[in-house]
């Protein structure tokens, strides 16, 4: 193969971290910037294109890089954009990928960071062999990437699949960040955890070694340590986070009979505190007919190196 490396690219609101892949899915080489260490975006890219010229050379990969791919927060695959970037210091909407492709002359696609996932677990994780998918990533936030024989799924403007912002609590549900109530990401992410033990530690009153931490400074890790030393409350945290899951996993299932769900993230590292009541939820809530065809993954990327892969697995698309 005369061009046997992809570039990818994982842009997030703190870090940016970039590596060089090989068609098996091994980073040889990587680093990382600070996103918002710059306050334009030329000075940014100018950064990024050193940095990564750097490793090319040191790797002796000069003209092997056939393409270059990217996720991004709010990133549309179709326009190449970066629509909206809250996170990010620079003026939106930014025709991302016509930058990285100009700035390094190589061919370069841009999709949001959860697609990007998802197309990373197809091509080098759980998911390899499937052609009927859905990926949730349970961080921050929880994203999603939906892929329908074998295609990734954009929909008509490129923004399909923003399933953490289904809304499974319809009266008195949570603000999410996304300025309306209720949604998936305002219970099953990292901060949905927290948010949800300030408010079992309140309603309830039995001891807990939660009340040892100050109440707005309890994280997901917290409640894992609770839950694995024994700690009741942390435990239920945890079945109350996986049942909210598993209902909504059930829903997913009726628009796109996937062969399998692919969990990646934070929250996964629970184990069976998660897990079983997510499974025991989706078993129990699913759809007759579906029954005992979905499976339940967790990714199979190595974590240090998943958000790369990812990225990177849309550069060998890019044309």
């Amino acid at each position: 193969m005369n061009k046997p490396y992809v570039i990818g690219i994982d842009m997030g609101g703190t870090n940016t971290a970039f590596g060089i892949v090989d068609t098996c899915g091994k980073v040889i080489a990587g680093g990382s910037i600070k996103t918002r260490k710059h306050n334009n975006i030329e000075d940014y890219i100018d950064e990024l294109h050193g940095e990564l010229t750097r490793l090319i050379e040191e790797n002796d990969a000069q003209d092997k890089v056939q393409g270059i791919g990217i996720g991004a927060p709010n990133a549309n695959y179709f326009t190449g954009l970066i629509e909206d970037g809250v996170n990010l210091p620079w003026p939106t909407p930014i025709p991302f990928a016509e930058l990285i492709s100009k700035k390094f002359g190589i061919p370069a696609v841009i999709t949001n960071d959860a697609n990007a996932a998802a197309i990373g677990e197809m091509t080098y994780g759980a998911a390899r062999g499937l052609k009927d998918f859905i990926m949730i990533t349970l961080g921050t936030g929880v994203g999603s990437g939906i892929v329908v024989n074998g295609q990734m799924v954009y929909g008509h403007d490129g923004f399909a699949g923003e399933l953490g912002h289904v809304v499974m609590k319809r009266n008195n549900g949570r603000m999410c960040g996304c300025g309306r109530t209720g949604c998936l990401e305002a219970y099953c992410s990292a901060t949905g955890v927290a948010r949800t033990a300030r408010e079992f530690l309140e309603i309830r009153k039995e001891d807990s070694a939660l009340r040892n931490i100050p109440v707005d400074e309890i994280t997901s890790k917290d409640v894992y340590d609770a839950a694995v030393a024994g700690d009741q409350i942390a435990k239920d945290i945890f079945e109350y986070t996986g049942d909210i899951l598993g209902q909504a996993l059930a829903d997913f299932v009726t628009f796109s009979s996937p062969e399998a769900f692919v969990l990646f993230g934070g929250l996964t590292k629970a184990g069976d505190l998660i897990m079983k009541p997510v499974k025991d939820s989706l078993d129990k809530n699913i759809l007759s007919c579906y029954k005992g065809k979905v499976k339940l993954l967790v990714s199979e990327l190595k974590e240090s190196d998943a958000a790369i892969l990812g990225a990177s697995a849309l550069g060998w698309e890019a044309k």
